[in-house]
C-alpha cells in the first residue's frame, strides 16, 4: 500500500527525492532486494548453520540442521527473495529433509505446511521490522 501511495505522490509532481526517502515505503532498494524480508529471513533461520548468504541476489542457503531432540532427521532450507517490495509473492522458501535409515541419510518428503509456516514467520517478522522502523 505504501508503494502505491508513493507512486501516486510521484505522479502528482511532488519532490521525487522526498518520495524516495519516505520511511513508510515497503520498497527498499539499497541492496537490490527488500531489506526487511532479508533481515527477517536471517533472523528466522539464525538457529541453522549458513552455507551461503547473498544479499545482492537475495539468496540464503542453510547447511543441514538436526534438531538435538530428533537427531535422526535433518533439514536444509533455501530462501529466495524475488523482489524489492515487501509482499508474500516476493518470498520463496524451499526445504529438503532427510532421515537416517540404515546408517545413511535418505531423502524424505517435506510437508507443504512446513514451508508455508516458514514463509508466514518470515513475512510476519518483516512486517514487524517495518512497523518498528516507522514507529521508532
Amino acid at each position: 500500500m505504501a508503494a502505491g501511495m508513493i507512486a501516486a505522490l510521484a505522479a502528482c509532481g511532488g519532490d521525487s527525492k522526498r518520495v524516495e526517502t519516505d520511511l513508510a515505503a515497503s520498497n527498499v532498494t539499497t541492496i537490490g532486494i527488500n531489506a526487511y524480508l532479508w533481515r527477517a529471513s536471517l533472523d528466522t533461520l539464525s538457529f541453522m548453520p549458513m552455507l551461503q548468504t547473498d544479499s545482492a541476489g537475495g539468496v540464503i542457503v542453510t547447511d543441514w540442521y538436526s534438531n538435538p531432540q530428533n537427531p535422526a532427521e535433518r533439514m536444509k532450507v533455501t530462501v529466495s527473495i524475488l523482489d524489492q517490495d515487501l509482499r508474500a509473492d516476493a518470498l520463496r522458501v524451499n526445504a529438503s529433509r532427510e532421515v537416517m535409515s540404515g546408517g545413511q541419510w535418505v531423502g524424505a518428503p517435506v510437508q507443504a505446511a512446513t514451508v508455508q509456516k516458514l514463509e508466514d514467520i518470515i513475512l510476519t517478522r518483516a512486517r514487524e521490522m517495518r512497523r518498528d522502523a516507522l514507529m521508532g
